[in-house]
């Protein structure tokens, strides 16, 4: 997740996609759409802005067994992480991974009162 790009706190920041074989997800989105991606290791693409910046990410393409359900994870950015996590669980919320440490800064994911999961992210 990029430092370049302009974060706003509790905005949606980026989308990130669950693929179950990265090579060929790479394959599909470049061919059918043009999109290009920034490469973290075997398990993790990130999708890289149309405006053709290296750095500006919207996106990612995470590798697992199976495609999560309920869709794409919807990421929000938090100029405080800690804060976000109390502000989750006081309104309601649960928190149902981390916070934890990955190579752009911390996240955390949870889900709302209905069950939708979402993650935030913070570059610390």
């Amino acid at each position: 997740m990029s430092e370049s790009a302009p974060h706003r706190h509790h905005a949606i920041d980026y989308v990130e996609l669950t693929v179950t074989d990265l090579a060929v997800a790479k394959r599909f989105y470049a061919d059918a759409f043009d999109w290009q991606f920034n490469d973290y290791g075997p398990e993790y693409a990130g999708i890289r802005s149309p405006q053709g910046d290296v750095a500006a990410e919207v996106g990612g393409l995470r590798l697992d067994e199976e495609v999560r359900a309920g869709g794409p994870l919807v990421l929000l950015y938090s100029a405080d992480l800690d804060r976000s996590v109390q502000a989750v669980k006081e309104a309601g919320g649960q928190v149902v991974n981390g916070p934890y440490e990955f190579p752009g800064g911390r996240r955390f994911h949870f889900t709302d009162p209905s069950g939708n999961e979402l993650g935030a992210w913070a570059e610390q």
